[in-house]
């Protein structure tokens, strides 16, 4: 497997990252089973693994670390908090009060000294991103954690954090985790281009659309997919057209359409790595049999053709941040006395 920088951080990580979602009681509670796909992952050459305190509310980051026993040195271990943790309104966000004791809550879990790579798990606005940094700061001063990261931060959000890094003397931000597939490709408008520019890695989740991308979900087809039932986004119609339209292309070209997907995304210059969540064995041979798939410039065109570059098909990922501006309506409507022109 070929290894590529992340960032300007000097770490060299692997095309795929191993994404420890589905370890623990959200997707395989067989904690043994876990541990030989993470084993196997790593045998493969794989050697970025992704997990966070959420997952299975602190699970995962256990498993993960189990597993890593005897191998931590050969693997950049990253993870992430600000997603809530418990009933207490501070077990949650991006404060220096909850950043300092969420990484020593991890690094318990995980078993080890230190965190390669440490993100924000999704933007807090209600935190000044200098009291996020000044706390991050400390702690790779400190040595818990090697670099920094965010994920799903807008684009302008990642120049302000840029600008108040350099302005203050703090750690920057060298890496970003955005939703990223064929059928959703919105960040390659403005969020690739501005961590590209300020040589960011990036750590694409979602790659296979949380499904909708591995042939199982049809158009008036039934599916075996647990999850289809939970997200309004599989029964989105945009999706599934445009899906109806890339699994004939796949077959054409001969390769599975999870292949395809992963091909794709891998592929832009921008993209580190993409992250592969597997809840079984199956599941990750599957993937791992991918990683020598590469996609001409014929079959990217007629890509583009389908689901044009810098957009997003349908209904966005449920997962996906939505700024405050656009899930508070209070936020973008005047009061009614002032909304008219007269």
């Amino acid at each position: 497997m070929h290894y590529r920088t992340l960032g300007r951080t000097g770490m060299k990580v692997s095309p795929y990252a191993l994404g420890a979602m589905m370890f623990g009681s959200i997707g395989n509670p067989d904690h043994a089973d876990c541990e030989r796909i993470i084993h196997r992952a790593l045998d493969a050459g794989i050697n970025f693994v992704d997990t966070a305190d959420v997952y299975s509310h602190g699970e995962s980051e256990q498993i993960v670390g189990k597993a890593l026993k005897g191998r931590r040195d050969s693997v950049v271990l990253a993870t992430k908090s600000r997603l809530p943790m418990g009933d207490d309104p501070n077990q949650q966000g991006a404060s220096r009060r909850w950043v300092l004791a969420a990484v020593e809550d991890s690094l318990r879990r995980l078993d080890t000294d230190y965190i390669d790579l440490y993100q924000i798990h999704r933007p807090d606005p209600e935190t000044d991103v200098e009291e996020t940094l000044s706390a991050l700061t400390d702690l790779v001063r400190s040595g818990k954690v090697r670099a920094v990261g965010t994920s799903e931060m807008p684009a302008s959000d990642i120049v302000e954090a840029q600008w108040v890094a350099e302005r203050r003397g703090l750690v920057r931000f060298r890496s970003e985790q955005p939703n990223y597939s064929i059928l959703d490709r919105g960040i390659e408008a403005e969020v690739l281009p501005v961590a590209e520019r300020f040589g960011m890695g990036v750590v694409v989740w979602s790659p296979l659309a949380k499904g909708m991308l591995t042939g199982r979900i049809r158009k008036g087809q039934p599916t075996d997919l647990r999850r289809a039932g939970r997200f309004s986004s599989f029964r989105d119609e945009q999706r599934l057209d445009a899906v109806e339209q890339l699994v004939p292309l796949a077959e054409e070209a001969g390769i599975p359409m999870t292949h395809l997907a992963m091909a794709f995304a891998v592929a832009h210059p921008s993209v580190t790595s993409a992250l592969i969540g597997p809840r079984t064995m199956e599941q990750l041979d599957d993937l791992l049999a991918s990683v020598d798939v590469t996609l001409s410039d014929e079959l990217l065109d007629r890509i583009d053709g389908i689901v044009a570059p810098g957009t997003r098909v349908g209904a966005p990922d449920e997962a996906a941040y939505l700024p405050p501006s656009l899930k508070q309506p209070g936020l973008r409507r005047r009061p009614v006395d002032t909304r008219g022109a007269a």
